[in-house]
């Protein structure tokens, strides 16, 4: 702990001292008067300050930091509505388990409950979806407050936390008695899941004929996937990747699979199902054979029940329960040659069936022929964020994630809007990487003015648009449902290129394939941010069944 000093400060420059002792470097924000003290320490302290169009979008770059980097994105939301617009992404931070510390301007503490500008008691309808929700009662506890918020945001399970400053207290002067230090938690340097556990699972393993790895966003923040790794090879395991673990195996590796997923764990005799939740992305669980062994790992049990039974559970740090599970089962690698070669023939069918669509020259475009064109011009490393329905379903079927945290979308809440914010955050933090946001025509009108934002703050991020004039997600299973739809329609003349022009962006239109490649290319070249609005043909649908049960 730091040494305590008798130098007074106001709050504002006491969150701000303790932010920067725990590495926070950029503070995502709307401007507030109930903030200005914040901001007045974030300057002080050699914090930058990253203003936007809409405390939504704050929050949600904010995530975006934590989800690039896996380290806690801070935001500051004024007062009353800045915190309520705020919210949704806040439960998108809760449901993908990002470190995100929120903090709020409070109405005045010596005049509450006398009606101030914007007074509302925001802990009560915001601790529901944190892992810590407080008010400052005096200047002086403001250090150990926000490193409390820290420490609950990045502990397992990890979260959102949210803390807000009553405006009396932020002005007010105390000294910095130290407590604000200290390092946080790193739970992915702890112990692994019991011994007991372990071996059970080593059992499984060693018996099994046809295992698949099956690994989410918990491997992401757990930081196992080195460790997944080794145990794929050692085994010849199949490994599919969801969420923010895409990428955390290559997507050329050998062991390396995405379009045999429903063959896979409906024909697997075990499932190691790590850092995923058995949600309606895994079928409620019955996407796995009814009769396969299911080992849940991750880093805490769950927040739900599992929908199904399972054979084995195993929490704790992610590496080492990973390593304990490899040295107790090591010795039967290689038996499962003919498992992955069948996995591995019906994965190059099928990439090889995506092949017509990929090269599709119809006008208005195929979605999959803008990411024909896109994959070529993707660095390795190419940071890619998604915020829309059918376009980035399309998108998380066909791209190839090849490192960690190079695959970016809503998660699953499903709120769009995030992408913009999402999209600044990756940019800013990591300003030689390629950014990519591919938005659906729908998504845009959630966040477009914070193309304003991209443009203030000199952020080269390239958007794709799929202008298709549709609310594709819904009109095509209403359409299936009922024989009409409503409330599905836009309009795909709306000029979103121009909009972006008008607010100091790079804009081009797409309406012919051969359009679609320069025009990529002069964004990707443009040195500012861009947006190409493609014209796609509203007929195409993702093949999916219901997503409402």
């Amino acid at each position: 702990m730091a040494a305590p000093s008798d130098e007074h400060l106001h709050g504002g420059r006491l969150v701000a001292r303790t932010l920067r002792a725990h590495g926070v470097s950029t503070l995502f924000t709307l401007s507030g008067g109930h903030l200005f003290s914040i901001y007045d320490g974030c300057r002080a302290e050699g914090i930058d300050l990253v203003d936007v169009r809409h405390e939504q979008t704050a929050a949600f770059a904010a995530e975006g930091w934590a989800k690039v980097t896996r380290s806690p994105g801070v935001c500051a939301l004024t007062a009353g509505p800045g915190v309520t617009n705020g919210m949704s992404a806040i439960a998108s931070a809760s449901q993908n388990e990002s470190p995100l510390l929120v903090l709020g301007g409070r109405a005045p503490a010596f005049r509450w409950g006398q009606g101030s500008l914007q007074e509302i008691d925001h802990v009560p309808f915001v601790a529901p979806l944190t892992r810590f929700a407080a008010t400052a009662s005096s200047t002086a506890a403001v250090p150990g407050l926000v490193r409390d918020a820290l420490s609950a945001a990045v502990s397992p399970r990890s979260g959102p936390a949210f803390v807000d400053f009553p405006l009396d207290i932020v002005f007010s002067l105390a000294a910095d008695d130290g407590a604000g230090a200290g390092p946080l938690p790193s739970p992915w340097l702890g112990p692994g899941a019991d011994f007991g556990g372990v071996e059970r699972a080593a059992a499984l393993l060693r018996r099994a004929e046809r295992p698949v790895i099956m690994a989410g966003t918990g491997l992401y923040w757990g930081r196992g996937e080195r460790e997944l790794g080794e145990l794929a090879r050692v085994h010849g395991i199949p490994v599919f990747l969801n969420g923010l673990a895409r990428g955390c195996l290559p997507a050329d590796d050998p062991l390396a699979f995405s379009r045999t997923r429903g063959q896979a764990l409906g024909g697997c005799d075990l499932a190691l199902v790590i850092g995923v939740p058995m949600d309606f992305r895994l079928g409620f669980g019955d996407a796995i054979a009814s009769d396969a062994s299911v080992v849940a790992i991750d880093v805490a049990p769950p927040r739900r029940p599992h929908p199904r039974p399972v054979a084995c559970e195993l929490y704790g740090a992610l590496p080492a329960t990973l390593s304990g599970l490899l040295s107790a089962s090591e010795g039967v690698g290689g038996v499962r040659a003919g498992w992955v070669s069948s996995l591995r023939e019906a994965e190059r069918e099928r990439r090889a069936a995506e092949a017509a669509e990929l090269a599709d020259p119809r006008a208005p475009l195929h979605p999959m022929r803008i990411y024909g064109e896109l994959a070529h011009l993707l660095d390795r490393d190419a940071i890619v964020i998604g915020d829309g329905g059918d376009f980035v379903s399309f998108a998380g079927r066909v791209l190839d994630s090849f490192a960690p945290g190079c695959w970016v979308d809503p998660g699953p809440y499903g709120c769009l809007g995030s992408g913009p914010g999402y999209a600044l955050a990756a940019k800013l933090a990591f300003p030689d990487r390629q950014v990519v946001l591919l938005l659906g025509d729908g998504a845009f009108g959630f966040a477009g003015m914070e193309f304003d934002t991209l443009a203030r703050h000199g952020v080269a991020v390239v958007a794709v648009i799929a202008n298709n004039g549709i609310w594709a997600l819904e009109k095509h299973p209403m359409e299936m449902l009922y024989g009409y739809s409503v409330v599905a329609e836009l309009r795909p003349e709306t000029r979103y290129d121009l909009v972006a022009s008008a607010l100091g962006c790079h804009g081009e239109l797409v309406s012919a394939p051969d359009q679609l490649r320069p025009a990529l290319e002069r964004a990707f070249a443009c040195g500012g941010p861009a947006v190409v609005n493609v014209l796609t043909d509203p007929s195409v649908a993702y093949p999916r069944r219901s997503s409402l049960a």
